[in-house]
């Protein structure tokens, strides 16, 4: 098998040709529609925003900065524009039951409007109410009913009092009250008088007084169901007189709301209260001598009038509504179903909550102080929220499913709706929920809520997948470009010419590690126009070219590699050893990348093998050690499978090798460096040196096949960095899986220096290939005898090998041997 040569430097770095672009600046580029290259993404959020059933709300996954939350607001606010607009929803006094408002529905536009008419109507009752009862009408009716009360009263008790002067006897008032005396003459008579008198008369005297006594009682006692009547009547007076007045004004009202049933109720309800406390209407003096007659009375103040109130839960914006405001945000936003962006989805901030206030040193509320939330505002459109916000808020999740669930909006504190509070409070009628609710977040939360919480999945049907790159042609280029020209726009920056578009997208293909693909990153991508018109117009540029782009790019890595950059110093100084010169048996140069937040660049490690007789087992010290993780573990497992397949097939293997990463610190994950520990302990076993001047990078599987990593423009690098600072020789490279080299998108002076033959990128298919570069001797293929060319490295194996099988069945013969002549000793002591 022949080694491969190393890649021409076109492969290193595919560059957009700026020509292809068709511009010269981005002025030229017409606005871009929509997103590129999330076509799944938006066939996802059209289906979830257009399916019209319960559960199919929709979820947007994908990482921060694809344009999860600006395609779905885009997308749903063009949508909702078209759609009709919601009712208006209110709370109102429940008359009956004031603790339980009622939640009144109208048509769109209508609920401010009808807030106002009742603070007219409120304003005119207390105006026109007393107006009627200082009218000259109301006093000659008042006084008509006292009149026939006064003569009632008197008529009755003159009626008694000629009965007892006929009969001798007198009424008279005392500090005790009425009572009655003996008189003769028109004289009333004293104790010695009334004895002096004759017996008989004496007995007719207290006859009488007995009969009248009781007589009077009577009297007495139909004289509070007198003074009832005549309240009763002063009452109904009032009533009638306040009806005149209310009925009236409600009836005006009314013809307003005439195609609101539940309007009409609501009125009558409130010109019942009215006529029934319409000493809320009066003047405190007025109403104090109204409620002595007529035995009632209410609280007197501001307060009594909140109940007549319209609390405005939800209001839509209409052509009746000509205010400032509403026709300025009309101008922002055309009317539709509402579109709402929950950023802070507290409980309260979701569901609404009851405030309230402080009076007299005591919490009270009423429905005026009911207030709406995010559910209100978005009832009948879409309410759009950060998952990992709404997760993080106690009782929030819970709650939007269980409003969800129920179709319905219970403003409710978190103490009530899990039984904790039992105090009582407003109990709100709840409101129809009809709503399409629109989470964005990272995958891992979608698939973290879709396994534990089986209720997620039947409210959140559709999942919008945001993808982290798109393929790259010439048309998706020009495209691209176009959406740089769109963040131009928008940023109100500086022009950029193709040259400088070009470069950021090289960078967004370097991005993805993908020389096919472009970076759907948008949010990044905007950092890099804007930083790039940073340093244009720090050049005192009017247009942003290249230069600037690179310059940008450049400064961002600057501001990022402190640790880089030490990492590379202490290589330089030895502190951490890397050779790139010469040869050395059972070391290789590994590669690893480290990732800081959004940086992330190569670390060249070195990798040491060493080989003994043992019963065929790979040991992974940074596994024995705590410090590998699974995959690492994986691919060394895969090492003692393949040696075992290709060298001892049909007889032990007598090997113990070990593995370690020299100088590692941390902890080591991923199956990357499994073909460089394979060619290791090749080396190790053959004995041949291994050529520090190359690096290696790539999987490897039982089959000796090199397989694809990640990474392989910052892992060469790494390497490159190294010897570039040493000096290049041109014997310096690295060695990567062929399956990567379309990833390739390396910085420019590495694509130099591959130009120029200073620096090699040796793409390997197999082990064969691989150790072959490294040894600079020929791997060697099996014959038929089953054996490998002499002087090839896998003879060179197989040879050692052979050797330690040898040697161990000679340790077993001889461990044997010792066995037994230890069983033909006699006894110690002649036992």
């Amino acid at each position: 098998m022949t080694a491969p040569k190393p890649l021409s430097h076109e492969k290193l770095h595919t560059a957009c040709d700026p020509r292809a672009l068709g511009f010269r600046t981005t002025a030229e580029l017409a606005e871009v529609e929509g997103v590129i290259g999330q076509g799944r993404a938006v066939e996802a959020v059209r289906f979830g925003i257009g399916i019209r059933q319960k559960g199919y709300n929709l979820f947007a996954l994908g990482p921060e900065g694809t344009g999860k939350f600006s395609l779905v607001e885009r997308f749903v606010t063009a949508v909702a524009a078209d759609e009709s607009l919601p009712s208006d929803w209110c709370y109102v006094n429940n008359f009956t039951e004031p603790h339980k408002p009622r939640a009144l529905r109208l048509p769109p536009g209508r609920a401010r409007p009808l807030g106002r008419d009742m603070e007219k109507l409120l304003e005119d009752l207390r105006q026109a109410i007393p107006a009627a009862f200082d009218g000259e009408e109301y006093a000659n009716r008042k006084e008509i009913i006292e009149e026939h009360f006064k003569e009632s009263h008197e008529a009755a008790f003159g009626a008694f009092r000629k009965e007892a002067s006929e009969r001798g006897i007198a009424m008279v008032r005392t500090p005790m009250g009425l009572g009655l005396a003996p008189m003769k003459d028109d004289e009333i008579l004293s104790p010695d008088e009334f004895k002096a008198l004759p017996e008989k008369e004496q007995r007719k005297r207290a006859k009488a007084l007995e009969e009248l006594q009781g007589k009077m009682e009577e009297l007495l006692r139909q004289v509070p169901r007198w003074e009832k009547e005549q309240r009763e009547k002063i009452r109904e007076m009032n009533r009638d007189v306040t009806r005149n007045v209310v009925s009236h004004q409600i009836e005006e009202l009314a013809k307003s709301y005439e195609d609101i049933p539940e309007v009409i109720d609501y009125l009558h309800e409130v010109e019942q209260d009215v006529i029934d406390n319409v000493d809320d209407f009066l003047p405190q003096e007025q109403a104090s001598g109204l409620a002595a007659l007529t035995g009632g009375g209410r609280p007197q103040g501001e307060a009594s009038f909140r109940r007549y109130q319209v609390n405005v839960m939800v209001e839509t914006c209409t052509s009746d509504d000509a205010s400032e405001e509403t026709e300025k945000k009309k101008a922002e936003k055309p009317c539709g179903a509402p579109v709402v962006y929950e950023d802070h989805p507290t409980h309260p901030n979701l569901i609404g909550r009851i405030e309230h206030i402080s009076q007299y040193g005591t919490l009270v509320t009423d429905f005026n102080l009911i207030k709406p939330g995010g559910l209100h505002r978005a009832n009948g459109g879409y309410l759009i929220m950060d998952a990992r916000k709404l997760l993080m808020q106690p009782f929030s999740y819970e709650a939007l499913k269980r409003a969800l669930r129920s179709e319905m909006i219970r403003v409710e504190s978190p103490g009530e709706s899990y039984g904790l509070v039992s105090t009582v409070t407003l109990q709100p009628e709840p409101i129809p929920l009809d709503v399409k609710v629109v989470l964005f977040g990272d995958p891992y939360l979608y698939y973290l809520l879709s396994r534990l919480d089986p209720e997620f999945v039947e409210l959140f049907k559709v999942a919008a997948d945001f993808d982290t790159r798109m393929d790259r042609d010439a048309d998706t280029s020009k495209q691209f470009a176009g959406v740089i020209g769109n963040m131009i726009r928008k940023n109100d920056l500086l022009p950029m010419d193709s040259g400088g578009a070009a470069c950021v997208i090289d960078h967004a293909a370097r991005q993805c590690s993908d020389a096919e693909k472009l970076s759907t990153h948008m949010a990044s991508i905007d950092d890099l126009v804007r930083e790039s018109d940073y340093w244009a117009r720090q050049d005192g540029k009017d247009v942003v070219t290249k230069v600037h782009v690179q310059k940008a790019i450049d400064a961002k890595i600057y501001r990022s590699d402190r640790i880089r950059e030490r990492i590379q110093e202490e290589i330089q100084r030895n502190t951490l050893v890397i050779e790139t010169a010469g040869a050395r048996v059972g070391q290789i140069n590994g590669l690893a990348v480290l990732q800081l937040d959004d940086f992330s660049f190569g670390k060249p490690s070195r990798i040491s093998c060493t080989v003994r007789l043992g019963k065929g087992e790979v040991i992974d010290i940074e596994r024995e050690v705590a410090l590998g993780g699974p995959l690492h573990s994986k691919g060394v497992l895969i090492l003692s499978s393949f040696i075992g397949m290709r060298y001892a097939k049909d007889k032990p293997l007598s090997l113990s090798a070990s593995l370690v990463f020299e100088q590692s610190y941390g902890g080591v994950d991923g199956d990357s460096a499994s073909s460089t520990e394979l060619y290791v302990i090749l080396s190790a076993l053959s004995e041949i040196p291994i050529n520090q001047s190359l690096a290696v990078t790539g999987s490897v599987d039982q089959m000796g096949r090199v397989q694809a990593i990640g990474g392989v423009n910052d892992k060469i690098e790494g390497f490159f960095d190294v010897c570039k600072a040493r000096g290049l020789t041109g014997e310096q490279g690295v060695l990567i899986p062929a399956a990567n080299v379309k990833h390739l998108m390396l910085r420019a002076d590495v694509v130099e220096a591959a130009r120029e033959g200073r620096f090699n990128i040796y793409p390997v298919e197999t082990v064969d290939q691989g150790i072959e570069i490294l040894t600079g001797i020929p791997a060697g293929v099996r014959g038929k005898d089953g054996s490998f060319p002499i002087g090839s490295v896998n003879r060179a194996v197989q040879k050692r090998l052979d050797t330690l099988t040898r040697k161990a069945r000679e340790v077993e013969r001889a461990a044997l041997k010792r066995s037994m002549l230890d069983s033909r000793k006699p006894p110690p002591n002649g036992d």
